[in-house]
């Protein structure tokens, strides 16, 4: 099977033991005895269909980011914090890609997003163009056009690792160019892109032991005071997890969490 995962389906947050997002800080700490096993995310599902699946009309005004509804995370690796949305710590705010093309230097790591889709990623190599992974194959697009009418934002910050030299990333890409299907690495678009902006093979399918303790955490932020924390085996795991939160949006994952800790309260009884 080489390296290529099975799919399985997503574990809802009804079949995952978990805490009370009211309760973050407490002695005990997070409780997921969970590890994630997903499908490839990305764009299978991701571009021009909904959460559920079903095909979106390309014209709908929906196609426009809402900044407010979108989901503020953090990773930890243990204590360490190696990835942050947050409009503490970022600049969170979109553009068209058209705008986007003037700032953007080779190296850089693009997000594309709209309600209700994937956020897809992609590394800029210069000349207008972009490296990415779509449709189980990394493909060179013209910015404009892998963008498919969303906004867009440079994301270089978001993950706290090392960089690489600027031209050590757009040559990590370039020489992925035509992989396909089970000669892949990587689960997502964005799994992709962080590898070749870091190196690091956290970001790829296998690259750490899913075995012991699970040393990532994924901490949601619910509100101003409240956050909900999960944990994981792996990173790519953990990126899986935070992806489909970042596709349901804000306020459709403060209902899914919602409708699970009544179930878990009426279970409890």
């Amino acid at each position: 099977m080489g390296n290529q995962m099975d799919k399985l389906s997503h574990l809802s947050y009804a079949e995952i033991p978990t805490v009370d997002p009211h309760g973050v800080d407490t002695e005990e700490g997070p409780r997921i005895g969970v590890s994630y096993i997903f499908s490839n995310d990305d764009d299978e599902l991701g571009d021009g269909c909904a959460a559920d699946g079903t095909m979106k009309d390309p014209n709908q005004e929906e196609k426009q980011f809402d900044r407010r509804d979108e989901v503020e995370s953090a990773v930890y690796n243990r204590d360490e914090c190696i990835y942050e949305k947050s409009v503490k710590s970022a600049n969170l705010e979109v553009s068209s890609p058209e705008n986007l093309l003037n700032r953007c230097k080779a190296g850089d790591l693009v997000e594309f997003v709209a309600i209700g889709l994937l956020p897809h990623w992609a590394v800029y190599v210069g000349d207008f163009q972009v490296v990415h992974l779509h449709r189980a194959e990394v493909k060179n697009s013209f910015l404009t056009d892998a963008s498919q009418g969303r906004r867009c934002r440079i994301v270089n910050d978001f993950y706290k690792f090392k960089a690489l030299a600027p031209d050590m990333v757009v040559q990590n890409a370039m020489e992925q160019m035509g992989l396909k299907n089970r000669e892949l690495s990587w689960r997502n678009s964005e799994c992709f892109a962080a590898w070749c902006r870091f190196g690091r093979r956290e970001f790829k399918m296998g690259g750490e032991i899913r075995i012991g303790k699970q040393p990532y955490r994924l901490k949601v932020d619910m509100s101003d005071k409240h956050s909900h924390m999960l944990e994981f085996q792996s990173l790519e795991d953990t990126i899986m997890e935070k992806r489909r939160n970042d596709q349901l949006g804000r306020k459709a994952m403060l209902q899914e969490l919602a409708a699970h800790f009544r179930r878990r309260g009426g279970d409890q009884k």
